[in-house]
């Protein structure tokens, strides 16, 4: 029997904390294990590095990145171990996350970061389960399920809208 999946949740700051709540929420969601770390590239690369070493021996299936700014957390991260990195651009500066974005989704070529949008760390805990749903049959199912209802909260939307006198 295979292990119960399990992602770190890695923030440069503290202050990342409120988007990174909806990566959480999902992994709870398709109860995923989790751990949540604040390591910076910038101020704490020795960490960062040993971190991303010993992420797989950890028992690691996946890294969920949050940065903003330069944003090089999510690439020094996937420069140090082959498990995949999910990134998450967040809006933190005049740039209005763009350069965290663009920071992220411009790795070179050999070292890939997946990247969700600005603030989009739903996505990201989303994307994580999919990768684990490849070995792991119930989260295949409970993804499923997941967009079934997701179908049937539009169809109500559009049923009730539908109805509306404009």
């Amino acid at each position: 029997m295979d292990k119960n999946p399990k992602v770190a949740i890695i923030m440069g700051s503290d202050s990342d904390l409120p988007i990174v709540a909806k990566a959480i929420k999902v992994l709870k969601e398709f109860k995923v294990d989790f751990e949540v770390r604040v390591i910076s590239a910038h101020r704490t690369p020795d960490r960062a590095s040993t971190f991303a070493k010993g992420a797989e021996a950890e028992g690691f299936d996946a890294i969920i990145a949050a940065a903003g700014k330069a944003a090089h957390l999510p690439g020094v991260l996937a420069a140090y171990t082959v498990l995949p990195v999910i990134g998450i651009p967040v809006k933190s500066s005049a740039l209005d996350g763009m350069d965290a974005l663009l920071s992220i989704v411009q790795m070179p070529s050999g070292i890939p970061v997946a990247t969700v949008g600005i603030d989009g760390a739903e996505n990201a805990g989303l994307l994580a389960v999919e990768m684990l749903s490849i070995k792991h049959e119930a989260l295949r199912k409970a993804l499923k399920l997941h967009r079934e209802n997701m179908a049937q909260e539009v169809i109500k939307k559009d049923e009730r809208i539908s109805e509306e006198k404009f």
